[in-house]
Formats: C-alpha cells, structure tokens, sequence
C-alpha cells in the first residue's frame, strides 16, 4: 500500500494531529539520530500533548524494587465520582515507545484520563529502556511492582483488591507478557488486561507488508530497529517475552478479561487480531475494538483527537465491566464474557 493510500483514509482530527507533529518537530526537535537525542525529541513533543487533562486527588511517586534494582512509579489518584462505588481496583501502566523511548512524563495525561474515566488507581511504571536493558528485563520489573501492590497495598496507597494490567504499543506487549510471566510463576493474576495496539509476537502479517512507513514511524526498518534493540539475539524472538503469541496454551486460557484495541492502518494490526482470535479459541472473555482512519501511536493525541479520547474510555468501560476480584475462579470466565466489534 503505497503511503497516499493510507494518508487518504485518515480521520480529519489525525490530519490534525500530522499537521501539529510537524509544526512540534520544526520548533522543538535536535537533529541527529543518536539514541540522546531521539528520546529529548519524543519527550519534547510528548510535553505538548501531554497538557491539560483530567485532575486527579493527588498524585505521588515512588519507587518499587525489584530483580533488577529499584524502578520510578507514578500513583494517580482520580477525584471520587458521585454514586460511584469506589476505585475500581489498580492499573499497572507500561508505556510505550518501541522499548526504546518513553517515560512517566511523556505518558502522564494517558495515566491521568485512565484513572478519571476508568475510576481507578493508576501506577504508570518507569520500566527500563532498552538496549541498555535486553529482554526479559522489563517484564520482570512490571511483575515485581504487581506482586509488591498485591501483597502490599498500603505502600503506595493504592486499594486493596483487584490489579488490571495496561499498556500501549510496545507497553501493551509487556503487559501481556507479563501477565503470562505471572501465571507460569504462580503469581498474581491481574484482573483485567486492557491493550492498545500491541506486538505480541508475529514476525511477518499482511498487515505488516501493506502498512507503516514515515506517517506513522512504524516502516519495516523502524521496527527491525526497535527489536534489535529490544532483544539480545534471535532466540528471544521465540521466547514467552515477545512472543506471547506462541505461549503455553494453558497459559494463554488463564489471561483474565482482556480489551484489545487496534487501528486499520496499523502495521501492527494483525497481532491484535490473532490475539483476539486465540482468545475467543481458549474462551477467554474479551473485546477486539479496531477503530478507523487513525494511526499507531494514536492514544497519546486525547489534547485533540476524538478516537483517542474513544480508545481510552472504551479500556475504561471494560475495566468497570469486569470489577472481579484478583482471584476470581476461571471456571466463571463464561458469565462474563464480552466479544464484539
């Protein structure tokens, strides 16, 4: 597909959010390409985006230890809602950026409108960035802070209950990574997974050949970048860390109520949808939301763009929908069952 194909199909707000990415790179971005300066440009252009939004109670920081020393966490608090029952659990959310780019800052108003709308505590995690940090590292680093919020839920300030599990993009493949490192360690098992456009372990799709290219900084060098930075050797391509895909089928059948949502112009699309497709297989209760004419990448627009702002209160929406308990029987997963779109 050549790149007038997809710029034709793109939303109105998304020509928007191209027309203000270009006018924020003009003003704000260094040249070069070192890995220096490529995480100064994202965080600067992250910043825009990233102002205004939902106000929370209070917000505080933190850090968790785990395997590999400890790692930042950033604890929202959302502002009580009238008639609401209370928080809806804690989210545990691992950002994007390819695994190479990112922060708690360049994230924070997508913590913040995921606490507002979804009602609950959200811990974003400052997992470390690759390549300093190779696979499996910041799987075992959101895992750590998992099993120190069940087990100690009063040193962040967090609710006791249920732990949902969240991220985007590179974030939304540790997630699910993640929770299936918990379960074959008999660890805690999150209540919820909620996954915005994720890679969970294909290596080559339709969706992959046809899509991603300057537009969207996900072309097929783009991403051989972002895995060879990522992984330390072909072997890890075939592991449980990336490849979720290929997990244990017992494994895969014990992943709680997960919301999995993707974009049609999305290289990445295809590992949303045989994501879907192994859930609906093993019963696992969930919902496939592709929404249209956006691009990878698109969650962090909410300032302007309306699917993004759709994105992020549909994850909300499934969170309060599945309000289980942390160890809820699996043998109940049919009574919640929820497929659509």
């Amino acid at each position: 597909m050549a790149a007038v194909d997809v710029l034709a199909r793109l939303t109105p707000g998304m020509r928007e959010v191209l027309e203000i990415q270009a006018d924020l790179a003009a003003r704000l971005a260094r040249p070069g390409s070192d890995l220096e300066v490529l995480r100064a440009n994202y965080a600067a252009e992250h910043r825009w985006w990233n102002e205004g939004g939902p106000r929370m109670a209070r917000s505080t920081s933190a850090v968790v230890a785990t395997p590999h020393g400890p790692v930042p966490v950033r604890v929202h608090h959302p502002e009580p809602v009238p008639g609401d029952p209370g928080p809806a659990g804690t989210v545990v959310y691992l950002h994007g950026g390819g695994f190479v780019l990112g922060d708690l800052d360049s994230y924070d108003r997508i913590l913040r409108e995921l606490a507002a709308a979804g009602g609950a505590v959200v811990v974003g995690v400052a997992y470390s960035l690759s390549p300093e940090a190779k696979v499996p590292q910041a799987v075992e680093e959101a895992a750590a802070v998992v099993r120190h919020l069940a087990a100690h839920p009063g040193d962040l300030g967090v609710p006791p209950g249920p732990v949902a599990l969240a991220g985007d993009s590179a974030g939304a493949s540790i997630a699910l990574a993640t929770a299936l490192h918990l379960r074959a360690a008999d660890g805690p098992r999150p209540s919820a997974l909620l996954l915005w456009y994720g890679l969970y372990g294909l290596r080559d799709s339709a969706s992959r050949r046809l899509l991603g290219g300057p537009w969207d900084g996900l072309a097929p060098e783009d991403l051989a970048f972002y895995t060879a930075a990522y992984t330390a050797g072909p072997d890890d391509l075939t592991g449980p860390a990336v490849d979720c895909l290929g997990a244990d089928p017992d494994l895969l059948a014990s992943l709680p109520p997960t919301y999995v949502a993707a974009t049609d112009l999305d290289p990445l699309l295809d590992d949303s949808v045989a994501l879907a497709g192994l859930l609906e297989h093993h019963g696992v209760p969930h919902r496939l939301h592709v929404l249209t004419g956006v691009l990878h990448g698109f969650l962090h627009c909410s300032r302007t763009l309306p699917e993004a702002r759709e994105a992020l209160a549909a994850g909300a929406a499934f969170l309060r929908a599945h309000r289980l308990p942390a160890h809820h029987p699996l043998e109940n997963r049919e009574a919640h069952r929820w497929i659509s779109d």
